[in-house]
C-alpha cells in the first residue's frame, strides 16, 4: 500500500522522516533588490519561521515516536531472547 493510502485510510499515522525543514528565505545581496522586493522578503521570512516552528513540533513528534517504538523493540527482543534460550 502506498505511504499516500495509508494516511488517508489511518489518518493518525505518522510516517517516520515525514518532517521536512522549510527553505531558508533568499534575500538578495542587492540593496535596492531587497528593497524592490522588500514585502516579498518579508512574507518569505514570516513564512519560513512559521514553517520552522511547526517543523521542530514534528521532529519533537517523531523523536517521541522514534523512542517508544525502540522502547517496544528492547521489550520485544528481550521476549525473543527467552524464547530461544538465550
Amino acid at each position: 500500500m502506498q505511504a499516500w493510502a495509508i494516511l488517508i485510510l489511518f489518518p493518525g499515522v505518522s510516517l517516520a522522516g515525514s518532517c521536512l525543514a522549510p527553505t531558508r528565505p533568499f534575500v538578495p545581496a542587492d540593496s535596492q533588490a531587497a528593497r524592490d522586493y522588500a514585502d516579498i522578503i518579508r512574507r518569505d521570512f514570516e513564512a519560513y519561521i512559521r514553517d520552522i516552528q511547526e517543523y521542530f513540533r514534528c521532529l519533537e513528534v517523531e523523536r517521541a515516536r522514534a523512542f517508544e517504538e525502540a522502547h517496544e523493540v528492547s521489550e520485544d527482543y528481550g521476549r525473543f531472547l527467552q524464547l530461544v534460550g538465550d
